[in-house]
């Protein structure tokens, strides 16, 4: 039975289905010696290739969805390859056999904190889905005076340039002086949101620190560049609260 190529590879662990659709318009992706297109129909007896590079199709239901908790350090990138030469996560994950390591969304160079890996594209694509509203947050420390004004205004939204966005919640974390931290929880996975959301009011942020992403908190005692493995308890746990 033939699938969408999205649908496919996603379920293989490849990459999301946004992942998937990126690399086919980049011509990344052939199917059988042929360039694939969008919305492509495919078996997991086809010949896959990203890159050149073979992919061996394993069907979902015969894969045990695996989740990763990474402790992001500031200084790497969340691709899998920098022109530049700076560090992947990637690096620092554990080798998966017949699969491939997928990150639920992104942390910008220079914050760190909880990162979600997994090895299931569609777990990953739900994760990452608009739709889904899932909560993110942050620990952000402000440099400047941030008055209750300032506070409103960030709550009730702001125009940034691909549209409106807020805070859901920020609550004071505390701090001296002119560098404050605040706790805020934000819906979106848009690039550097929390970042741009302060910088549209002129406050630089000089330390970034995702402390939560839906369910899962960053553990207190990993390490920065350390990987803890959930149970499987716990990946039940976290696919239900997308379905609820």
């Amino acid at each position: 039975m033939s699938e969408k190529i999205q649908k496919v590879l996603a379920n293989a662990g490849v990459g999301s289905r946004r992942q998937v659709e990126a690399w086919i318009q980049e011509g990344r992706i052939t199917v059988n010696g042929k360039a694939a297109h969008i919305g492509e129909r495919m078996t997991y007896h086809d010949k896959v290739c990203v890159d050149g590079r073979e992919i061996k199709l394993v069907k979902s239901k015969n894969q045990h969805t695996r989740v990763l908790l990474y402790h992001k350090p500031e200084g790497e990138i969340c691709s899998r390859q920098d022109p530049e030469g700076r560090p992947t996560i990637f690096e620092s994950l554990p080798i998966i056999r017949n699969s491939r390591w997928i990150c639920v969304g992104r942390l910008d160079f220079n914050t760190s904190g909880l990162l979600l890996i997994t090895n299931d594209g569609e777990l990953a694509n739900s994760l990452m889905h608009p739709s889904s509203e899932i909560e993110r947050e942050y620990a952000v420390r402000i440099h400047g005076e941030v008055s209750p004004e300032v506070l409103d205004k960030l709550r009730q939204g702001i125009m940034l340039e691909d549209g409106i966005a807020r805070f859901e919640q920020i609550v004071n974390g505390g701090g001296t002086g002119r560098n404050i931290w605040f706790h805020v929880i934000v819906k979106e996975g848009r690039n550097r949101l929390v970042r741009r959301l302060w910088e549209a009011l002129g406050f630089t942020v000089s330390r970034l620190i995702r402390i939560r992403f839906g369910s899962v908190y960053l553990p207190a005692g990993l390490k920065r560049g350390k990987v803890l493995e959930l149970k499987p308890e716990d990946v039940t746990e976290l696919v239900s609260s997308i379905n609820s």
